[in-house]
């Protein structure tokens, strides 16, 4: 029992909610490994691990059927009797995910340039601004 987290300890070690990681297993995203005889949600460091990934996609704009998806995939590869073709499909759909992974990162990246530009206008504005009522103050 000592390797199975409460769902506090899952929220803790993830930095999610309480409430997100319900609703990740009302959705069906992450299901948790046990439950006490309480009824208490108990998670593995797999479920935590599964947590985490879906919490990294989440900026990326990744929809609930995407993340269902990855890992559906990342559960194919981790059999270890999936047949050859069946194995070289899931990886082929895993870099899909790694190619729109990247794909939403430049989009990031470029979104964040664009933002700093404004900000540093904006503190440039202000400079000038202020330069500009002090010499009017001193005018007077």
């Amino acid at each position: 029992m000592d390797d199975h987290k409460q769902i506090g300890e899952a929220a803790e070690r993830t930095g999610l909610s309480l409430r997100t990681i319900r609703y990740y297993e009302e959705v069906g995203l992450i299901t948790p490994s046990a439950r006490s005889h309480g009824g208490f949600r108990l998670y593995t460091d797999s479920d935590i691990a599964r947590l985490m990934l879906v919490k990294r996609m989440k900026p990326l704009g990744f929809s609930l059927d995407e993340m269902r998806d990855l890992l559906s995939v990342l559960d194919e590869l981790d059999r270890a009797d999936l047949e050859p073709a069946a194995r070289a499909s899931a990886h082929e759909r895993l870099g899909m995910f790694e190619a729109a992974a990247d794909e939403r990162c430049a989009s990031l990246r470029s979104q964040l340039e664009t933002a700093e530009e404004f900000a540093h206008s904006l503190r440039r504005e202000s400079r000038q601004q202020a330069r500009h009522h002090e010499s009017a103050g001193q005018d007077q």
